[in-house]
Order: C-alpha cells, then sequence, then structure tokens
C-alpha cells in the first residue's frame, strides 16, 4: 500500500513539472513572436516591453558575407521608429529550449518576409530572464544565412 502512495505521489510532482515547463515554453514563445511582430510593426513600446536590458547584455548579429554587427543592448531602451523592421512578418519554428528557474536560452529557425515579399532566413540564440514573474530577453545572437534552393 505504500508503494502505491508513492507512485501516486511521483506521477503527481511530475505530472505538475511537467505542465508547469509547458507553460513557461508558451510564455516564452509569446515574447519572442511578440518581439518578432512589435519589431516588424515599428511598435516601439511594445518591443521595449520584451526587453531588459542587464550589464551583461549582448545583441550579436552574424551576417552572410561573414561580417557581424555588435549591437549596443541600450538601443532596445532608445528606438525610434525608423530604425526597426520595415513592415512584413515572421515565423518562427524549431524550437528548442533549456528553462532554468528564472533564466531560459531557446534557438529557433526564423523566416521573415518583408513588406515587398523579400525574404531573410536565420538561426537565432534568444536568452531570457523572468523579470518580476515576466519572461524578458535579455540578450540574442543572429545568425542570418543565405539559403541554397
Amino acid at each position: 500500500m505504500k508503494w502505491k502512495a508513492v507512485l501516486c505521489l511521483i506521477i503527481g510532482v511530475s505530472s505538475f513539472a511537467y505542465c508547469q515547463q509547458g507553460k513557461e515554453e508558451a510564455a516564452i514563445i509569446k515574447v519572442l513572436e511578440k518581439e518578432s511582430a512589435t519589431w516588424r510593426a515599428k511598435d516601439v513600446e511594445g518591443h521595449k516591453d520584451c526587453w531588459y536590458v542587464q550589464p551583461y547584455s549582448r545583441i550579436l548579429v552574424s551576417l552572410p558575407d561573414g561580417k557581424t554587427i555588435d549591437v549596443p543592448p541600450a538601443s532596445k531602451q532608445i528606438m525610434k521608429p525608423e530604425n526597426m523592421g520595415n513592415g512584413g512578418f515572421a515565423v518562427n519554428s524549431n524550437y528548442k529550449m533549456s528553462i532554468s528557474n528564472s533564466s531560459a536560452w531557446v534557438s529557433h529557425d526564423e523566416l521573415s518576409t518583408d513588406a515587398e515579399g523579400k525574404r531573410t532566413w536565420s538561426y537565432e540564440i534568444r536568452l531570457l530572464e523572468k523579470i518580476k514573474g515576466d519572461w524578458k530577453l535579455v540578450g540574442q545572437s543572429l545568425h542570418i544565412y543565405k539559403r541554397e534552393n
């Protein structure tokens, strides 16, 4: 009888942990989708809301020609619409996450399509922290590549 109680406890705790993990993953994906959409819509306040710049924040962009751009993280706090995306939309896929308490790293693929229909592919690594109960981006590494078709 004792082993049944222990088994039920283990199943209950495992189910709770799995549900919590799923909720955290959904909340993180929501932030990433919002960040992509607000950038393209030139929604300064919405985009700023996705970020929480820390002293150790870093934003690196590598371009298909091999150049790298080290974007100042402070730029996320003083953005101007004219320096943001140019309409269109993005589709993120292939999410892979590691969530540990109040921090997470996520990798995903992104296909961006601008307002004129030009498509850009990238691999992205996003670093997030839970700040006052909400997931916020604190860093990212974006690798744009040319797709061979």
